[in-house]
């Protein structure tokens, strides 16, 4: 078996939480398929990042250093990974599923000829890989054939990697053809917020289809998150009603989140949903609805009006804090 490249993505300087699962699915997968895990830097002036990364215990970290990657550019990209991984005998690419890893590995499979993996879960130690299949009611174990294989791995299927041995750190010179590109950079709109993100947040509160109108989610649901410190999230139901925008939707086709406490509030429990929320720690659901599906992964349940329970909850928090 040859080598285990990770895809070290960085956001505004840093590595996201989701990159340190990225090396410890990668580390796990060289471990078991006696290979060296190495992890790959694309960028721009990225000198700082390569030495932060360095310090996770891997083999080596390769650094792809040119103008032609400041900004995400998904053939720029798949271009440059393609010749690192043919460059450093890689038979296992790896990268989480982040709106960039599902955007790019794809393409650095094709390039590359082989097949691909997404939202794998387990890795095994005979190469095969474990994935969720129909909203996570079932798990299939997939084989991949070829000298490379491209898998993408759920971000609460492993934890986050820990600081190691530092690991030394080589610059490759990409040739990257930016006249034969097809993607220009045109420029970057952030949703800005104080709060903390869904895949990374502590507690996450979410509103479903209950709370009737985006208005409500201003004046019930708000107030608690933020007395929480916590992240905003939303069911399908109410981003397709157009409550709130679909950048706070969580389940299958939003984002996957586990974090240590999940508010459902509003929610019925939909299959979609529940595939999105069903690994946190500790799920609370409010919802008056006794025979809502919620109720039967939820660690605690209260049936009640969202309306007068919420701000009620948000006053005894607030009170719990001085």
């Amino acid at each position: 078996m040859g080598n285990v490249l990770v895809f070290a993505e960085h956001q505004k300087g840093r590595f996201p939480k989701s990159t340190l699962i990225a090396l410890r699915a990668g580390k796990e997968a060289a471990s078991k398929l006696s290979g060296n895990c190495l992890a790959a830097v694309l960028g721009s002036g990225i000198d700082t990042q390569a030495r932060e990364i360095s310090g996770y215990g891997m083999a080596k970290v390769i650094v792809a250093d040119d103008p032609a990657l400041a900004h995400y550019l998904a053939d720029a990209y798949a271009v440059t990974l393609e010749q690192i991984i043919k460059a450093n005998d890689v038979s296992l690419l790896v990268a989480t599923s982040t709106a960039v890893g599902k955007d790019l590995l794809p393409r650095v499979a094709a390039r590359l000829g082989t097949g691909m993996a997404s939202d794998v879960v387990a890795i095994n130690s005979d190469g095969t890989f474990k994935r969720p299949m129909y909203a996570g009611n079932a798990l299939a174990i997939v084989s991949l054939d070829g000298p490379v294989k491209v898998i993408s791995v759920r971000g609460t299927a492993f934890d986050a990697a820990q600081p190691g041995e530092q690991a030394s750190i080589e610059k490759l010179s990409a040739s990257i053809d930016t006249a034969s590109q097809k993607m220009q950079f045109v420029e970057f709109n952030e949703i800005k917020s104080d709060r903390p993100s869904l895949t990374e947040a502590r507690i996450v509160v979410s509103g479903g289809r209950g709370l009737k109108s985006g208005e409500n989610f201003t004046t019930y649901l708000e107030p608690l998150v933020d007395a929480l410190g916590a992240a905003m999230g939303a069911s399908r139901a109410a981003v397709d009603a157009g409550f709130v925008p679909n950048d706070l939707q969580v389940g299958q086709t939003g984002k996957v989140v586990a974090p240590e406490l999940y508010f459902a509030i509003g929610i019925s429990g939909a299959i979609q949903h529940l595939a999105g929320m069903k690994d946190s720690k500790v799920i609370v659901a409010i919802n008056k609805d006794p025979e809502a599906p919620i109720f039967n992964v939820a660690d605690y349940g209260l049936v009640a009006d969202l309306f007068k329970a919420i701000p009620e909850l948000t006053e005894e928090i607030k009170k719990m804090q001085g």
